[in-house]
């Protein structure tokens, strides 16, 4: 048998705190109006006892003397609590709070002659001040509950705010914006006190600072290497330029362009990191860019298929570098047939590899990190994940069944 999931409100602090106010709120209303009616009710019994047993002293002077009886006592009278007349038959006297004509009536009685002697008292006003007691304790109890749900709420209301404000900055530092920070006044100001949502707020707060300094010193030290690095290469590339020909110029040549292309990957990134990089928008079909940048890719055997065109609004250089690092990755880690798949506003890069490995299914690409055979740095997918959130594309990676890796570019389609 399935049990049934209380809605997903039931688990936030705001209900649990006014479950846990209300619940206590009534436990104590019930143990103190329990306490004041029975309080109450035992002085109020009591003193409409003593009346009874005095007006059955008087009572039983005039049996006694024979003279007769007033209206509210008789011997053996109708009404009478059966529990009373045993009572008395036996001898003693007692009081009993029981009904007569409809009315609360208080009974008293003592043995006459073998009999029950017995006086009625009218226990309707008691009665009364008994039940609006209860009444009384009711209202106020509701009132008050209601007073301190409100209040309450009030305050676990400001301490979730709280909460949720430093949630949402969390996620905001989670998604790369690190410069967003709580800000709590209590941890600014050293003369107030801090509690507990201000220690954590602060300590988030410290956190993105520490984070956000190492990320740009280790920006700054990326573009800083990149960028002299290029002076020396360029010497290289010339001087490599007047060797003989011959095996060894053509492989100093091909280390010279390997650190050259390598340079120039690491001043984009230093570029995409610092978030200074603009999108340059404009209209253009899916299918055909597709083709001209696989065709740019300068590799033959690249399938393209073109399963419904679609119109996007992008930057069509930015989105050729992207399918282009797409194509060459599958190129260099996977294996033949590569095919690129246009449907709609998405495209699918699949080749028949070994697939993606675990760790980039779960964080997406680092830079200088591969697990394959082939030689890579990584930062291929790297700049196409960069390029990609650049023009408000959504890059995601796969395996597919079948085997092989899975490269989808979601980007958004103009409708007519």
């Amino acid at each position: 048998m399935r049990v049934p999931r209380l809605p997903a409100w039931t688990a936030t602090l705001t209900w649990k705190a006014a479950v846990f106010i209300t619940v206590m709120c009534c436990a104590l209303a019930a143990m103190l109006g329990a306490l004041v009616h029975a309080s109450v009710t035992r002085q109020t019994v009591d003193t409409a006892r003593e009346k009874a047993l005095g007006r059955l002293e008087d009572v039983t002077r005039a049996y006694e003397a024979g003279d007769p009886l007033p209206s509210y006592a008789g011997v053996d009278p109708a009404g009478m609590p059966p529990s009373l007349r045993k009572l008395a038959a036996a001898g003693e006297r007692g009081t009993v709070v029981g009904d007569h004509a409809g009315h609360p009536t208080m009974w008293a009685a003592g043995p006459a002659d073998g009999r029950a002697l017995a006086v009625r008292l009218d226990y309707s006003q008691s009665a009364g001040t008994i039940s609006g007691l209860d009444q009384a304790i009711v209202g106020s109890s509701v009132l008050a509950i209601g007073a301190t749900l409100v209040l309450g709420a009030f305050a676990v209301t400001r301490v979730t705010r709280r909460l949720h404000l430093t949630a949402q900055v969390a996620r905001r530092i989670s998604r790369g914006d690190l410069d967003a920070r709580v800000g709590d006044p209590r941890t600014g100001d050293p003369s107030r006190r801090k509690d507990e949502v201000a220690t954590v707020s602060g300590a988030l707060d410290t956190m993105a600072s520490s984070l956000q300094g190492k990320l740009q010193s280790e920006q700054r030290f990326t573009a800083d290497v990149a960028h002299e690095l290029r002076t020396p290469l360029t010497g290289l590339w010339a001087a490599a330029e007047l060797l003989p020909e011959g095996r060894p110029a053509e492989l100093v040549r091909d280390r010279v362009r390997a650190m050259r292309a390598l340079t120039e990957d690491l001043l984009e990134i230093s570029r995409l990191d610092t978030g200074s990089e603009e999108r340059d928008a404009e209209v253009c079909a899916l299918g055909p860019l597709a083709e001209r940048a696989v065709r740019a890719a300068g590799d033959g055997e690249v399938r393209v298929r073109v399963v419904r065109d679609a119109r996007v609004e992008t930057d069509r250089r930015r989105l050729e570098r992207v399918l282009g690092n797409l194509v060459a990755n599958a190129r260099k880690h996977g294996r033949p047939p590569v095919v690129v798949v246009v449907n709609g506003p998405v495209v699918t890069v699949r080749d028949h590899g070994p697939g993606f490995p675990p760790y980039l299914l779960e964080h997406g690409p680092q830079r200088f990190r591969t697990e394959s055979g082939s030689k890579g740095h990584g930062l291929g997918l790297t700049i196409a994940a960069g390029q990609s959130a650049v023009i408000g594309a959504e890059l995601s990676f796969a395996n597919a069944p079948g085997g092989g890796a899975v490269a989808r570019l979601t980007l958004r389609e103009l409708t007519d």
